[in-house]
């Protein structure tokens, strides 16, 4: 595939764009650059995205369903309309506990003069 992001100049709704699949986390690109990129997922009841600590900052922003998002063991349950930045660094584990649907901002510029 050498395209995978979403069409340019064309309007998308998102929750329509990626699909459920049973005891799976779907994952489709809007724009992937190498100063960050945007995805959207679908992830069913059950699912966990494997903890991890990312060298950026992450933003999180839920647009169907419940989410919950803990960050350094404290537990944030987000409702569809919330958002959440998980601050680079930082342990985070994302969790349905129902099914839900995100879309998930790395933005990798602006670390350059960083100590990292």
């Amino acid at each position: 595939m050498q395209n995978t992001e979403i069409e340019k100049s064309r309007s998308h709704i998102l929750i329509e764009i990626i699909e459920y699949v049973p005891n799976s986390v779907v994952s489709k690109t809007i724009i992937r650059k190498t100063t960050g990129n945007i995805s959207v997922l679908a992830i069913d009841t059950g699912e966990t995205l494997a903890e991890k600590i990312s060298p950026f900052d992450t933003f999180l922003q839920i647009i169907e369903g419940n989410a919950e998002v803990v960050i350094d063991t404290k537990s944030n349950i987000l409702q569809t309309g919330q958002a959440i930045i998980i601050p680079a660094h930082t342990s985070n584990i994302v969790k349905a506990n129902e099914r839900f649907k995100m879309i998930s901002t790395i933005i990798k510029s602006g670390y350059e003069g960083s100590s990292i």
